[in-house]
């Protein structure tokens, strides 16, 4: 998934798209449609979803490179912003890590015109939260006294980080829920909110003979957000 590209065929029995179209593929194409989930617009979590994959319309005013990783990061992100009611202007969202995930999670709740504070291990990416992505603070999460004034503050939290958590820290009637991806119907409105805001995901773009050196730096945390590999290009140039 995330393949974004140009229609150059389509089935005899395909009406929602057509030769020329810009489309992405997504991670999710279909479900039961009957089952609790699916009634109520949560096919992600159907016990018969369908990861065939299937392609989502790409606007005009999106470039495609730049709308790729939306199809996953983006939806990750802005599926619970949605559901848990985090979309709404003037809420309180801290965005945990400013990676992949995190930095279009601050892209979608301030266009949302959400208040943002990223919380990150690592002080020097204040300027780039603030000054680049609109974050309204940031919190360097080994500095205890800044957490300890912002606790209560915050209306939810996105957290894209790997970490294990102290069970105590859920004193307070406080939850924590799992997300994963978005609905169908949800991943098609989120391309059109990035498009309407002009949100798109940083990323690098490669040909795909870089792929090799390409996981050596992702080990290496040595890339600013995400790798997009150039297809179309790669062939040409091999050609």
């Amino acid at each position: 998934h995330e393949i974004v590209g140009e229609a150059t065929e389509v089935g005899s029995k395909v009406i929602k798209f057509k030769v020329g179209d810009r489309v992405g593929v997504g991670c999710l194409v279909g479900s039961c449609h009957s089952c609790d989930n699916c009634t109520n617009n949560l096919e992600n979590y159907c016990p018969k979803m369908v990861l065939t994959f299937g392609a989502n319309r790409i606007p005009d005013s999106l470039s495609l490179d730049a709308a790729a990783p939306l199809l996953c990061a983006g939806i990750t992100v802005y599926s619970p912003l949605r559901y848990y009611g985090l979309d709404k202007p003037g809420l309180h969202v801290g965005v945990v890590g400013l990676g992949g995930l995190g930095h279009v999670a601050v892209k979608f709740a301030k266009a949302m015109e959400a208040k943002v504070t990223v919380i990150s291990t690592s002080p020097n990416k204040k300027k780039e939260a603030i000054e680049k992505l609109g974050a309204d603070a940031f919190l360097v999460s080994h500095y205890k006294d800044e957490l300890q004034a912002a606790m209560g503050t915050m209306d939810g939290i996105i957290d894209t980080v790997f970490a294990q958590h102290s069970l105590l820290s859920l004193i307070g009637r406080k939850m924590v829920d799992g997300s994963c991806i978005g609905w169908m119907r949800e991943i098609q409105e989120m391309i059109d909110f990035a498009a309407k805001h002009n949100i798109t995901a940083g990323m690098e773009v490669i040909l795909i003979d870089y792929v090799n050196t390409a996981m050596e730096r992702l080990l290496k945390a040595d890339v600013k957000y995400r790798f997009v590999i150039d297809i179309a290009n790669t062939l040409k140039s091999n050609s």
